[in-house]
């Protein structure tokens, strides 16, 4: 049977209710107007939501975020968690000390109270940590945001520089700079940073040798980025390359960035608490676990609580970050959400 024509279609119109026919437009305007809500459903729910919505279900990331916070605060204010104790203040008569009721950490070999060592060691290896992943950020984007936008030689001689960085492993490369950064002169004088040996040195050493695997992920990143329409739009538009990468590409790259920051932080506190034991690190008069586990490795058999307490601090600093770092991994993959 051969279908309607149109003028026949349009005959048997005329012969239909006109409010029927109004219904029939309503409904079809209703179906038209279905997939712009679902877009507009989809376009509320950000991928920052989805993560957080996963994240609120994982006991590993409030594991960790509840430990990162204890120690940020010790960190911050180390005088509420010391118990009013000096960490200068020290007696040799109290000299390595078991832990007590009134002294919960005991004392360390120079009868100084091991709480308050223990607790003003968190500043500095937090800072070190913050410092140095901000630090190697800002080279690894930069660098990483260059090599992958503008490809060609830039990325070949990008690529080719870290792949020398590369070549020497963190610690290995850390350690040779601090110990040759006291003797290192510029115009004859001193570097004062660098000789000191202090949280900024190290941040340095770590930044130095550290920044490349932030780079190689941010090229990457901007690789995929750069190929997409909204991108093209805006370059249309004449856009320049600074515009496009910071408004268009680099927002669209954070995420994978911020899950490597955050584990990160926990890695270069690890690296400096190896670093100020092999004895190219944090010196005295400052505080570092580092420190601590190397003055009290040869009390293990009489004092074992000046290697276990500071051990296990570290240990449970760097897992948190770590903690969190996985699942916020988790989160912001849709490939790995159940």
């Amino acid at each position: 049977m051969s279908e309607p024509t149109t003028s026949q279609r349009h005959r048997s119109d005329e012969g239909r209710d006109p409010h029927q026919r109004e219904e029939e437009v309503e409904v079809g305007a209703t179906a038209l107007a279905a997939p712009d809500v679902d877009e507009a459903d989809e376009k509320q729910t950000s991928l920052w939501g989805d993560a957080w919505r996963e994240l609120r279900r994982k006991p590993f990331f409030w594991i960790g975020g509840v430990l990162a916070v204890f120690f940020l605060l010790m960190a911050i204010f180390p005088s509420l968690f010391a118990r009013g104790a000096d960490p200068r203040a020290c007696s040799l008569s109290n000299s390595a000390q078991p832990p007590s009721g009134a002294h919960w950490f005991g004392y360390d070999q120079l009868g100084c109270d091991y709480l308050a060592q223990v607790v003003y060691g968190a500043r500095n290896s937090l800072q070190i940590g913050f410092t140095g992943v901000i630090g190697l950020l800002v080279v690894g984007v930069v660098v990483g945001a260059l090599a992958g936008y503008f490809g060609g030689w830039v990325d070949s001689l990008l690529a080719r520089i870290t792949d020398i960085f590369y070549a020497l492993p963190l610690i290995l490369g850390a350690l040779i700079l601090l110990r040759v950064g006291p003797e290192a002169r510029i115009f004859g004088e001193p570097v004062p940073v660098i000789s000191e040996r202090g949280p900024g040195a190290i941040a340095i050493a770590l930044v130095f040798f550290g920044w490349m695997t932030a780079m190689r992920l941010v090229r990457s990143q901007v690789i995929a980025i750069k190929s997409s329409d909204y991108v093209a739009a805006a370059r249309a538009l004449g856009a320049g390359p600074l515009r496009i990468l910071v408004r268009h590409i680099l927002p669209n790259a954070v995420a994978p960035v911020i899950v490597y920051a955050t584990i990160t932080v926990g890695a270069l506190i690890a690296a400096e608490a190896a670093l100020t034991y092999l004895g190219v690190g944090l010196q005295r008069p400052n505080y570092s676990w580092g420190l601590q586990i190397s003055d009290g490795q040869n009390l293990l058999r009489t004092a074992p609580h000046l290697v276990l307490i500071p051990s296990v601090v570290l240990s449970l600093t760097v897992m948190a970050f770590v903690m969190m770092g996985d699942a916020l991994r988790d989160a912001l993959d849709p490939r790995q959400r159940s």
